[in-house]
């Protein structure tokens, strides 16, 4: 399905088997998984990211190491909700994202809970767990050695709108 990654190398070498662009944290893909939004139900979700909207909304900034949502990035998500809640057939994937430091596999497991706890967020403001998908892109576009400020603009969670 693209370019895989060897564990605890970037750039890696050549795989069908494993794209970490595409894995769930439980290790699932998204080609495996498929689109289960209402209104795009057998769709291709690799497509419908391809053709997400991404700069809709801000993404969701962590700290160092962490999952847990700041209160300053709730107000984001509220926005979010209030948009997810009012509209119709529309789904969101969120997309977890980490800096380059860690390995690989520690990474994508982070980018994967960064994206559960917005959809748990935006779950306990009556956002439909149906129109949620999430996703961890771990380090993958993560830019090794970058600086502190750049680093911290890494961790987080985009928001992709799917219509």
């Amino acid at each position: 399905m693209g370019q895989g990654y060897d564990s605890g190398t970037r750039g890696g070498s050549q795989s069908d088997s494993f794209d970490p662009r595409f894995a769930g944290g439980d290790g699932s893909t998204l080609q495996s998984r498929g689109a289960g939004f209402p209104g795009f139900e057998g769709q291709n979700l690799e497509d419908l990211i391809a053709n997400a909207e991404r700069n809709l909304y801000e993404p969701v900034l962590f700290q160092f190491d962490s999952s847990s949502i700041a209160p300053s990035e709730r107000a984001k998500l509220d926005q979010v909700a209030s948009f997810l809640k009012g509209a119709d057939r529309v789904g969101i994937v969120l997309e977890g994202h980490c800096d380059w430091r860690g390995t690989q596999e520690y990474n994508l497991a982070l980018g994967d809970r960064r994206a559960k706890s917005v959809e748990n967020y935006l779950s306990t403001l009556g956002v439909n767990a149906s129109v949620m998908q999430t996703l961890s892109q771990g380090d993958l576009q993560a830019t090794e050695g970058a600086s502190s400020a750049q680093m911290a603009k890494e961790r987080k969670v985009e928001l992709l709108i799917i219509r």
